[in-house]
């Protein structure tokens, strides 16, 4: 009896994860519709009395999203003022859905892979996972690696798509 290769493990394909690239600090979101007026209007008055009473401390040391959930018109300052609280304790503010911090987290995460320690790899880009991968992030990190990649794939490597061979 012959014994099992893996031919997948004999073939020097690079698996790279994009999961591994998602930001592990909490991301919390301030809604200014909590702070509106019939839920309707910002009265700038009652907002800044409000923020001077918010326990600004429940942010500290994570990413925070900032938004407003409720059908309402918000002028810039509203936000431009709670970033002015919440960047000195926060890892950082971001106006958008929790989803939007998350994935421009993920992107700037991605900024740390040097395209060139993959020169002349062939590398497959995992297509599944337990937690969804933006677009965003597969079209990052193709055109890091496209100038400098043997070759491209997608999936899994007993199962790829091929989508940029160097010749």
């Amino acid at each position: 009896m012959e014994p099992i290769v893996n031919k997948v493990a004999e073939s020097g394909i690079i698996s790279f994860d994009l999961e591994t690239f998602f930001s592990k600090d909490p991301i919390l979101v301030f809604d200014l519709k909590d702070y509106l007026f019939m839920g309707l209007i910002l009265k700038e008055k009652d907002f800044r009395a409000a923020l001077l009473t918010t326990d600004w401390d429940k942010y500290r040391d994570s990413y925070v999203a900032v938004t407003c959930s409720a059908d309402a018109i918000i002028p810039m300052w509203a936000n431009m003022l709670v970033a002015v609280y919440l960047t000195p304790i926060s890892k950082g503010v971001f106006f958008g859905t929790e989803a939007y911090v998350k994935e421009q987290l993920l992107l700037n995460a991605l900024d740390s892979v040097k395209g060139a320690d993959f020169t002349d790899q062939r590398v497959v880009v995992k297509g599944c996972g337990e937690d969804p991968v933006p677009a965003s992030a597969y079209v990052k990190i193709t055109t890091l690696l496209r100038p400098y990649a043997k070759s491209i794939m997608y999936g899994e490597p007993c199962s790829t798509v091929p989508l940029f061979k160097k010749k």
